[in-house]
């Protein structure tokens, strides 16, 4: 364990927002795996300036401390990532874009649905906190139509085809397959669960299905009729989109340019290594040949989570041997199949004390049985070590360090996917990918996440597309080519990603351009230090900073 540190006034600051986030988001107190929690959040119009209030009143005082207290590095990082992150969340307040929060991925209906998977079902006690949190997500649906109408009426309505999509979520979770069902059938697999509190949860769930029901309802007869067909955000949103997801200010029009080079640079050696592969085959075709070999192929999802759990642990007993230092709570990751069918692989923390472990998760769509291990085991280190696992471990090791706001509560996209993919290229770098198939497979992350960059950036901001699809001005046509064009992807996954990036302006790009980012971060220091760089201690110091934004981070590591 790191040195003891005497918390500071900024610590203090910090934690006492911690503690007011977690009273008004239970949500966030469920994903964090705290104890005692239950209950949902409050959407309203009210609830949404309840948390305002609190972004203000800490911003305030963390002006005030600064003024007093004999600050060290770690409160000067502090301050710096607090005042970064609450300054997006001011801004996102007052342009009224968490009022108008909808789209297929990350909004209200998609963290109502996805909490439950993370909720234990083991105990009585257990249960009684799943009943207790179904009683309530009624309510926080209700508000979440209330701050809906208010955004309608100032105009802020989401683009309609991303309506229509959460719509068919919305009743799906309504539908008699409802995944709130599945969820509660496991209640009868507890003795100690009593009939009196099955009965509860039964009521509960089809009061969620009700809900649900008529948010669909609403959201077709009050927000379809004024959504727009245009989806591109236009490019003042999209600056405060992407200084949200990257915590740094960037160029727009060398970042697309870059993006551009970027994936003719990894299409020219994807070329390079399917000739190794299968001379004279064509890269797609090569990539197909791969698919359907039996040789790279697991069947069923068993076969899936033990080899993802192979492969994890593999990586962290070699890695801890010479690379990174691991401390050993972070040596232990699960590799769980998620209860959702959405088809996402993610992430999620150990809890503060490490009683539960990190977890990698994949959520396999119905009817899907076979997976290709030379795709996808790039993807295990992305979400395991040295990925997201070594990453938001380590931060969450040094509680002697760092205050609960840096180690649980931040967390910035382009530092920790940033990182991940920094880290899916870094394993290739060290000789874990020299298997020609599996270096492909970390070549077509790499390409998906380069052409990530040039389709949200030149959608968004209407800027000028590839000559490859004729030019013009960026529209969904083109969008669709362009990734049909460029991503070894079923056409259904596909399908999905598009409405994602066209939902979820400056997220998808974020990826890439915070790689870019940790590389530049490295190479400085590597050209600082010359011949006494060393690539292990530069990790340690990175990952040690925990989740900040980007612009933070490169100010931390010069530190």
């Amino acid at each position: 364990m790191t040195e003891k540190r005497t918390p500071s006034a900024v610590d203090a600051v910090a934690e006492e927002y911690v503690d007011a986030s977690l009273a008004l988001s239970p949500s966030l107190a469920l994903f964090l795996g705290l104890e005692g929690a239950k209950g949902f959040d409050d959407y309203s119009p009210a609830g949404l300036a309840k948390r305002h209030e609190l972004t203000m009143e800490t911003l305030r005082r963390l002006d005030e401390v600064e003024a007093d207290a004999d600050l060290d590095d770690v409160d000067r990082v502090t301050l710096d990532a607090m005042r970064d992150r609450l300054g997006v969340d001011r801004d996102y307040y007052e342009a009224g874009f968490d009022h108008a929060n909808l789209n297929v991925i990350e909004s209200p209906l998609q963290n109502i649905r996805d909490t439950f998977d993370l909720l234990p079902t083991a105990t009585a006690a257990d249960w009684e906190s799943i009943d207790v949190t179904l009683a309530a997500v009624p309510a926080s649906i209700a508000g979440y139509q209330e701050s809906l109408r208010l955004a309608r009426d100032r105009g802020q309505v989401a683009a309609r085809i991303q309506i229509e999509k959460v719509i068919e979520q919305a009743r799906d979770l309504a539908g008699e397959d409802s995944t709130f069902l599945r969820l509660i059938a496991g209640a009868d697999e507890v003795a100690e669960v009593s009939p009196v509190l099955r009965a509860d949860l039964s009521t509960h769930a089809e009061a969620v299905r009700t809900a649900f029901a008529g948010l669909a309802d609403f959201l077709g007869a009050e927000l379809l009729p004024n959504a727009p067909e245009n989806e591109a955000c236009g490019r003042e949103a999209y600056a405060l989109h992407s200084r949200n997801f990257l915590g740094a200010e960037i160029d727009f029009d060398e970042t697309y340019r870059w993006g551009l080079e970027e994936l003719a640079r990894i299409d020219a050696e994807q070329r390079r290594v399917a000739e190794e592969i299968m001379p004279g085959v064509d890269l797609f075709a090569v990539m197909k040949a791969l698919d359907e070999d039996p040789k790279l192929t697991l069947k069923g999802k068993d076969a899936l989570r033990e080899w993802m759990q192979g492969v994890a642990d593999e990586a962290i007993a070699e890695l801890g041997k010479s690379h990174f230092d691991i401390p050993e709570p972070v040596r232990t990751i699960e590799c769980m199949i998620a209860p959702s069918a959405t088809g996402g692989i993610y992430y999620t923390p150990p809890t503060d004390d490490f009683s539960r472990p990190g977890r990698m998760w994949w959520s396999v769509p119905e009817g899907v049985t076979e997976f290709a291990t030379w795709q996808e085991k790039t993807t295990v280190y992305h979400e395991g070590v040295p990925g997201h696992h070594l990453q938001v471990g380590q931060a969450t090791y040094v509680s002697d360090t760092l205050n609960r706001w840096r180690r649980l509560m931040c967390w910035v996209s382009g530092h920790g996917e940033g990182w991940a993919l920094y880290a899916e290229k870094l394993m290739a770098e060290l000789g874990y990918m020299d298997d020609p198939a599996d270096y492909l497979g970390m070549l077509d992350s790499q390409r998906l996440r380069a052409a990530r960059v040039v389709l949200d950036i030149g959608f968004h901001l209407g800027l000028e597309a590839p000559e490859s699809l004729g030019g013009g001005i960026w529209d969904r046509e083109k969008a669709w080519q362009f990734l049909t064009d460029n991503v070894a992807m079923d056409r259904s996954f596909l399908a999905f990603e598009l409405d994602r990036y066209l939902g979820w302006p400056g997220q998808a790009p974020s990826y890439k351009i915070g790689q870019r980012l940790w590389e530049q971060f490295r190479d400085e220091a590597k050209a600082e230090a010359g011949d006494d760089f060393d690539l292990k201690a530069f990790h340690t110091k990175a990952l040690g900073i925990g989740s900040v934004g980007l612009d933070t981070l490169g100010r931390a590591i010069k530190r």
